[in-house]
């Protein structure tokens, strides 16, 4: 059965605005999950002591650290139930499923007890709500990856793909945005006391809205291609790992790829703004304006660098990334703790962002097309999922460690050396830019004897599983 005969073409206005529509549903939905995730690390130097009391800062940020790191756990978890979900079921579903889920756990997080109201049960209720948050977040990439990707024109998946990070970092930049306003109209005193639980009720607030606008997004072309093709009637494997077997050299691939550039994420992101205040001893307020200014500058260059990728390749921008990071991340962290004002911090802050953007900006679209249709968000979800789990989520930890143990810039080191490991990766991949994520693709491709870009031995260039 040929693609046309299963998907009736579109008159080109109403494609483009449908692919608007799903570039926008898709990235305000994956904001509003992100600024949900986010806003636990912006706001844990008021709660910290709220949950565990103590006279040493770092051992209590080291605590509210160790559950943010327990919620990547969940991610493995999230990503393998979510991203089966997203395969069998189509991608909107996964999408409308993970932000209810977030919408509950920040609720969670908003209404726990206090260490001095129930002891340790609100660091029990913290920690259930963010194992919640984990499961959904796991999920959420990988089908918001997936959709974008999908959703995109294929000479522009770069473009499109860049859009998850730019709504990534503006989910950022909304709790960071809020955390900046409460800052200039609460005192500390009422930040400590119950100032910190506003930014979780507007987050479950948030989910409400987004979940009705996701409930009005369409399936992408790929999914209902794939669904409705002549083997539509065997879906046993369908985003089963029995599937992904046989694409566990793409899954070790984007685990590989994935290291270098997760650690260095939120090495300049969800750590910054502690690094700045315990190590550069800046006051609270000019670190949070630092991380504002520099992630906003950060989210204008995502679809920019998108296009680059979509012109000259994606591999160029990864091994871009990987060699400054490598070689960049001892200076550049090094005069970070010796900032001494808002622009110096600023402009070093902004240099590390601008090289992490080699990777931020194209890797939800070179994961997306190392898979086929039907195990696409599967393949994307659980390997970068368990690399996070591993690396993303422990890395402020990691970093607290460190530190509290008097070796501070080892953790400089750990950080280069897991971008080595992505480096070496990048050199020996493929270029994924030409991939054939549907039918239709891969049958323009045969027409037109093209194949440019598939690597011989990847079964991902044949999506038709």
């Amino acid at each position: 059965m040929s693609a046309s005969a299963v998907m009736p073409a579109s008159p080109p206005g109403d494609e483009r605005k449908r692919r608007r529509l799903a570039l926008v549903g898709g990235s305000l939905g994956n904001l509003v999950e992100w600024y949900d995730w986010f806003v636990y690390a912006s706001f844990a130097i008021y709660f910290a002591d709220s949950f565990f009391p103590g006279d040493n800062p770092t051992t209590q940020l080291m605590n509210t650290a160790g559950i943010f790191a327990v919620g990547f756990l969940m991610r493995p978890v999230g990503g393998w139930i979510l991203g089966r979900a997203a395969d069998r079921h189509g991608r909107k579903s996964a999408l409308t499923l993970t932000v209810s889920m977030m919408s509950v756990a920040a609720l969670l997080i908003a209404v726990a007890p206090t260490y001095g109201q129930a002891g340790y049960f609100g660091a029990l209720v913290l920690l259930l709500a963010r194992l919640l948050q984990g499961m959904s977040i796991g999920g959420e990439y990988a089908a918001s990856a997936t959709y974008l990707t999908e959703a995109s024109a294929r000479n522009r998946r770069g473009l499109g793909s860049s859009f998850q990070y730019v709504s990534m970092t503006c989910g950022q930049l909304l709790g960071l945005g809020i955390l900046i306003t409460m800052q200039h109209t609460l005192t500390t005193a009422q930040l400590e006391s119950w100032g910190w639980r506003i930014p979780f009720v507007l987050g479950a607030l948030f989910a409400v809205v987004v979940f009705w606008l996701r409930r009005r997004l369409q399936e992408t072309d790929a999914f209902k291609e794939d669904a409705a093709g002549e083997d539509a009637h065997d879906d046993s494997t369908r985003g089963t790992l029995k599937a992904l077997w046989l694409y566990r050299r793409q899954a070790g691939l984007v685990m590989a790829l994935t290291l270098g550039g997760t650690v260095a994420y939120y090495t300049y992101t969800t750590y910054l703004t502690k690094y700045l205040v315990g190590s550069a001893g800046l006051p609270k307020t000019t670190a949070t304006l630092v991380s504002f200014t520099a992630l906003t500058l950060f989210a204008v260059l995502q679809p920019f660098a998108g296009m680059l990728s979509d012109r000259i390749g994606r591999r160029p921008l990864l091994i871009t990334f990987a060699v400054g990071c490598t070689v960049g991340t001892y200076p550049i962290m090094t005069a970070l703790g010796s900032a001494s004002s808002y622009w110096s911090a600023l402009g070093l802050s902004l240099l590390a962002l601008v090289i992490i953007t080699g990777y931020t900006s194209i890797n939800a679209a070179v994961k997306a097309e190392l898979f086929p249709t039907r195990v696409r968000a599967l393949g994307v979800a659980l390997p970068y999922a368990i690399a996070n789990a591993l690396f993303g989520g422990t890395a402020e930890y990691v970093a607290l460690w460190f530190k509290n143990s008097g070796h501070e810039k080892m953790f400089f080191w750990y950080v280069s050396g897991c971008a080595l490991v992505s480096l070496v990766t990048y050199v020996l991949m493929p270029d994924t830019r030409n991939a054939a994520l549907s039918r239709a693709e891969a049958e323009a491709d045969s027409g037109a004897g093209a194949g440019a870009g598939e690597a011989p031995e990847r079964p991902a260039a044949a999506p038709v599983s």
